[in-house]
């Protein structure tokens, strides 16, 4: 199964181009931190606005950079299941080891639309599926009852819950009867999610602090939960200051105070205000990021 901390990378740019050398660093960066497994071109990596060919050489780059040292799992996501399954066979072509898939936005289907599409991309890809379940940004989700439903499906292996519902991997595992993945897409609720059975979380704040949230990760699996909180409180202004203005925004103004890429990123993402560019400051100061 996938586990533990695994970065949803952002992606770098340079005069509004796609600025390899920066992502090849940052890749290489990450692993030298230890961490778990890397989600290129997801939301964090600001998708939305990547051409195809941008988006390809994306998971190119990230896989060859891994070298498979840890899992890349690629976004394919669409609300079009056909684009959805030709970017999922262009992961399996240039060797990444799963695929991330949101659905559902904008066309905004019911609960049978929504397990048709999982099961249309499901029955012509062949690297495994993570089900990418974040009704806040795709308006519908994925209910229980479905998301047990499709992971029947032999490659559904896992799910990224941005839900908030923190009942939901209690009562999805009382109803999936195999190895599967339940991973947190929230930093600032994943110890509590890991509490009720989780196995860690596709993190935005990795991209900043990769060995603070891969240790908080190993505290969870060993089940000491009350020094994983303790850790999470300590990370607590980090997660919140990323999140002032919309990601990724904050985490690439502080990864450019790392001096790993520039902050820019592409509208309708703004620069940040003084004021969220000083509290990332601060919070990375008292983390002795900086």
């Amino acid at each position: 199964m996938f586990h533990g901390a695994i970065t949803a990378l952002i992606t770098p740019f340079s005069n509004n181009q796609l600025d390899e050398d920066a992502l090849r660093r940052m890749v290489r960066w990450q692993i030298d931190s230890g961490i778990n497994g890397l989600v290129p071109v997801g939301t964090t990596g600001e998708s939305p606005t990547l051409s195809e060919a941008e988006h390809k050489r994306v998971v190119e780059i990230t896989v060859e950079e891994t070298n498979k040292a840890v899992p890349v799992i690629a976004g394919a996501g669409s609300n079009n299941p056909i684009e959805a399954v030709e970017y999922s066979n262009f992961a399996t072509q240039a060797g990444a080891d799963a695929t991330l898939h949101v659905a559902g936005y904008y066309n905004r289907p019911n609960q049978r639309g929504l397990f048709a599409h999982y099961e249309h991309v499901h029955n012509n890809t062949e690297l495994p599926i993570i089900l990418y379940n974040i009704p806040p940004r795709s308006v519908v989700g994925l209910e229980v009852a479905t998301l047990a439903e499709l992971a029947k499906l032999e490659r559904i292996v896992g799910v990224k819950d941005a839900t908030g519902d923190l009942t939901r991997p209690i009562r999805e595992r009382a109803l999936i009867n195999k190895p599967f993945s339940f991973l947190s897409g929230d930093d600032v609720t994943c110890v509590a999610y890991n509490v009720g059975g989780g196995n860690g979380c596709i993190s935005v704040s990795a991209n900043v602090a990769p060995a603070q949230v891969v240790e908080l990760h190993r505290l969870c699996r060993e089940g000491k939960f009350v020094e994983a909180a303790a850790l999470q409180d300590k990370l607590f202004a980090l997660h919140a200051s990323l999140f002032l203005e919309p990601n990724p925004a904050g985490a690439k103004y502080a990864l450019s105070l790392l001096g790993l890429c520039s902050e820019e990123a592409r509208f309708p993402m703004m620069p940040l205000e003084q004021s969220s560019k000083a509290a990332i400051r601060t919070a990375m100061q008292h983390l002795d990021l900086l």
